[in-house]
């Protein structure tokens, strides 16, 4: 089958699509035949290296397709299903994936859309559950109108919480049609914050790692009231938490987004697609932000 893979640390001209041997659906996982997948920031940190020093590497967490082989135990799917999923083993941009987690693909939705909610959903949905946001609850999301953190709002409002959000004023628009609140970036965001709620947030989550830990910190209250999954050394410094995917993962939101998308109740992320041969470019539309929207990779 072909896959992307490095054997190099570098740009994206260090980006090949070789011939591998086909994975094997192992007891509780499935292959699919992959539609597509997506493209994420840590696709390209990775490249460029050393976070993980073993050479060759091959990409991907996420893709969408149909499956064609169910390892021993799985129940519920049959040869040809479409489902959506993660790639533990970090190889989804190939031909053929073996799946950890995975979920029924929501009727309504094309590949490249389903291929596009699998990180977004999950780390959304983890960071609310660690922060505990409920019913009633006030969360400031920084960086709402992004893949991650437009899900995030939409999950949050879904809780029963009021969300305000910061954005670029061109992007306010839309995140009133997820249902936050939408505030500036930029100086006096502190201000802006309080002009709406005088009291502040009872949560603050950090999509965006844009170096605003303590202004988040001052409006929830406290380090503890504060969640990033984008900021580590700001984490560090600070005594706000670090959510990584690797614990307290929430994959039961890979089930429960179908319907909420069939029931309307879920905005998709804007998608960007490129095909197979085209990763390169992909990445770098990625790491030079010419592009806005999810990236996605089709796999021919």
């Amino acid at each position: 089958m072909k896959a992307v893979r490095f054997s190099r640390f570098g740009g994206p001209e260090v980006l090949e699509i070789v011939d591998l041997p086909e994975p094997q659906a192992t007891p509780g996982r499935i292959r699919i035949a992959v539609r597509a997948a997506g493209i994420n920031a840590g696709d390209w940190k990775k490249r460029r290296g050393p976070v993980d020093p073993q050479l060759p590497q091959t990409l991907g967490h996420e893709a969408a397709g149909t499956v064609d082989e169910l390892g021993e135990g799985v129940e519920g799917l049959a040869i040809g299903d479409r489902v959506f999923g993660l790639c533990a083993q970090g190889a989804a941009q190939a031909q053929s994936a073996v799946l950890d987690h995975y979920a029924p693909m929501p009727p309504t939705l094309d590949f490249a859309q389903a291929a596009a909610l699998p990180t977004a959903v999950e780390t959304a949905a983890r960071a609310l559950d660690q922060l505990g946001v409920h019913d009633g609850a006030t969360l400031l999301v920084n960086g709402a109108s992004g893949t991650i953190g437009g899900v995030a709002v939409q999950l949050a409002v879904a809780r029963g919480a009021r969300v305000i959000g910061t954005a670029r004023p061109a992007n306010h628009a839309y995140l009133r049609t997820l249902g936050a609140e939408p505030v500036a970036y930029g100086p006096d965001m502190t201000d802006r914050v309080r002009a709406l709620s005088s009291e502040g947030v009872g949560y603050a989550l950090d999509v965006a790692g844009s170096g605003i830990l303590p202004e988040l910190i001052d409006l929830a209250g406290g380090p503890d009231n504060v969640l990033t999954i984008a900021d580590f050394p700001g984490a560090r410094r600070h005594g706000v938490r670090f959510s990584r995917g690797d614990t307290g993962r929430a994959l039961y939101a890979l089930h429960r987004i179908g319907p909420m998308i069939e029931a309307g109740l879920l905005a998709l992320p804007t998608v960007v697609t490129f095909p197979f041969a085209e990763i390169a470019e992909a990445h770098r539309a990625g790491e030079g932000g010419s592009v806005h929207g999810k990236l996605v990779l089709l796999i021919d």
